[in-house]
This record gives C-alpha cells, structure tokens and sequence, in this order.
C-alpha cells in the first residue's frame, strides 16, 4: 500500500475567489483598495496571518496592532463562510474516489486553519476519503516545516509517502520532508515548473491515478 497526501487549496481546491471575498471585506474596513484575483492567488499558501500580512503590506500598511487585530477578524470571517464557495478542482473528486478504490491511504496537509479545512472537506464528501487531516493549527509548526507532511505519513501507517501539491511551499515542504512531489501545474504557483522539485508534474487530475501507480512500483522495487 502507498499514501498519498494532498495539499488543499490551489491543489484539491480552487479556493482564490472565496478567500478574495473574506479578504475584501477585511480592506473596505480600512479603507484599503480591493485585492485583484492575481493578488490572492500569490498571497495563498502560507497560512491566514501570512495572507493578511501579504495583504496589508501591498497596500502599505505594517503597523503591527493593526494587522493582529485584521488577522483575527480575517480568521472569524474564515470560520463563518460557505464552505461551498470553495470549488474542487476539475478531476480532483473523481482521482481521490480512484485513488481510494485502488487501496491508497489518503491525507491532507494544509495551512489552512483547522475549522474552514473540516467544513471544506464535509461539505464535499471528502470526511471518509482523506482519513488524516493536519491543518494549518494542528501542530506547532506549518509548511514549509516538513513536520506537518511526515506527521500525516505517520497516522497513514508509515508505508511509503507521496505528496501532492501545487506551489513552492509545497515543492519545499516535499524536499525538506524528503517525500517525492506529484505537482499540480494548474494551482496558484507563480515560479516555473521546472525551478520547483518534484517527480512528476500534471495539469489534469485524470493522470494521477497513473502517476501514483507508477510511483508505488518504484517503491516496491
């Protein structure tokens, strides 16, 4: 048996317009210029309090009060969106129900906080497929940290370990973890495909199956 490990948004989930709602509503209390779509995507990946400090340093603003008390706001109207405006990826239920059927023992391992990753999840019937769930508050340390990763392959069952993700925190999260990356190209990662490690790219989640199969012979050789 081999395990997979997802990453969630940009990988699983397309989750830019949603978050860019909560985001905006948070800039209109400032008073600050809306985010573009562009701006979102760049800003996701490592964590809520990251993505408000990405925000707020676009506009200018690095007044320290100021951004913990937008990132708690920014963290309650997370909790409190419809899970629903986050939409999976095209391809992505139909690989993990694959995925799930061929015996793979299937994780996740995101930045995202805990609350907003369970209802995500529920709300698209994921709850049984993806068994471990490390979120972005489940240990003291986030990705890149390759903690979160390798914890996830413990609670799998320790057998052999592939990650899929879409981003540079994803390719460094992978490396440092020293798990082989399956990298989704159609995610928010802004630099080349080939600058970021990884053991096989894929823009269509149709081809996982096979990539994960042909990743599991290697391992069993």
């Amino acid at each position: 048996m081999i395990s997979v490990v997802f990453d969630l948004d940009g990988t699983l989930i397309d989750s830019a317009q949603a978050i860019r709602k909560i985001a905006n509503q948070l800039m209109a209390e400032h008073g600050l210029k809306p985010l573009t779509g562009q701006e979102t995507r760049s800003f996701i990946g490592a964590g809520a309090a990251m993505f408000v400090r990405r925000a707020f340093a676009a506009r200018a603003i690095e007044d320290p009060p100021a951004l913990e008390a937008a990132i708690a706001r920014f963290e309650r109207y997370y909790a409190e969106a419809d899970p629903l405006d986050n939409l999976p990826m095209p391809g992505a239920d139909a690989a993990l129900a694959a995925l799930t059927g061929s015996g793979c023992a299937l994780g996740l391992c995101t930045n995202k906080p805990g609350a907003p990753t369970e209802a995500v999840i529920k709300a698209l019937g994921w709850s049984e497929r993806l068994s471990v769930v490390i979120a972005g508050d489940s240990l003291s340390v986030r990705k890149p940290d390759p903690e979160p990763l390798l914890e996830a392959g413990r609670r799998l069952g320790g057998q052999p370990l592939l990650y899929v993700g879409d981003s540079e925190v994803d390719a460094e999260t992978a490396a440092r973890a020293g798990t082989p990356l399956l990298l989704y190209t159609e995610g928010y990662r802004a630099a080349p495909v080939e600058t970021l490690p990884h053991r096989a790219a894929f823009s269509d989640f149709a081809e996982l199956p096979d990539l994960v199969r042909a990743a599991a012979a290697e391992f069993s050789r």
